[in-house]
């Protein structure tokens, strides 16, 4: 059982300080801007803009500006009961004291995320603890995700990287996996397997997902027809775009279009 205890946003605050203290509670923290110096159990660990850090109850901490600037971050603090009821989940990392440490990909969403969450406490609508529940449950999901990663070798990592470039940059293109797996001179099966191991998905799952980011951009944000948008993004049959379209957002794109919303 989760319950969230409190939200902090540091503004750059000249000289701020956590003297040395056993915390009570889990912390989940997003550096946004500048450096904080953790004293972990012991351990110093120099916390970046792009970092998430995750403290788990009981642990030693101590903490400061990183090279006496200032920083902006996020903090979380939140309780976690080990679950005993049938059908509850665990949640493997904070019931194994683990502190975890990692450049999260995805920064941009996951301070999104945090923001509403500090937000939704500050505010107190209707349902904002229920709101914000469910933004940390997402969050520690996406910890957990990520900190697979970890455990994944780097020359894995690597391969990948270079195949998620490739599509970043090709997207809107025919691509093959045959092509993909040239690239990076392994089997097609290994190359679709080890993809889908980093990122969760398959190559070619993950490029019609950046195809209907953009689509659903291009539908609210431009004055291209539907037709022109499909042929833009690489779907020459019209209606296995708007298959496709509805498979990811679960509406129409002529639907989407009329409720011109992209949030």
């Amino acid at each position: 059982m989760l319950t969230i205890y409190s939200a902090f946003f540091d503004n750059l605050i000249p000289n701020w300080r956590n003297q040395l203290d056993v915390i009570k509670h889990h912390i989940l923290v997003l550096v946004v801007r500048g450096k904080v110096l953790y004293t972990l159990n012991g351990e110093r660990r120099m916390v970046e803009e792009g970092d998430l850090l995750l403290i788990p109850k009981g642990t030693s901490r101590m903490a400061e500006n990183g090279n006496e600037e200032p920083h902006q971050k996020y903090t979380v603090l939140f309780h976690f009961v080990y679950p005993n009821l049938l059908g509850e989940k665990d949640i493997p990392y904070l019931m194994n004291g683990r502190i975890i440490h990692l450049k999260i990909r995805g920064f941009e969403h996951i301070k999104q995320r945090i923001m509403q969450l500090y937000r939704e406490g500050l505010e107190k609508k209707p349902f904002y603890e229920l709101i914000s529940l469910s933004i940390l449950q997402e969050l520690l999901a996406i910890i957990g995700r990520e900190a697979d990663v970890l455990n994944i070798s780097p020359i894995k990592v690597k391969l990948a990287k270079t195949i998620q470039q490739y599509i970043l940059e090709n997207y809107r293109s025919s691509i093959q996996i045959e092509q993909l797996a040239d690239m990076i001179q392994r089997s097609p099966n290994y190359t679709i397997s080890l993809f889908k191991e980093v990122n969760g998905q398959s190559p070619i799952q993950y490029m019609h997902q950046l195809r209907m980011l953009e689509a659903r951009n291009l539908l609210v944000n431009s004055s291209m027809s539907i037709s022109d948008i499909s042929h833009y993004l690489g779907y020459y049959d019209t209606s296995y775009f708007f298959k496709m379209f509805k498979k990811f957002t679960s509406m129409s794109p002529t639907a989407f279009l009329a409720k011109g919303d992209i949030n």
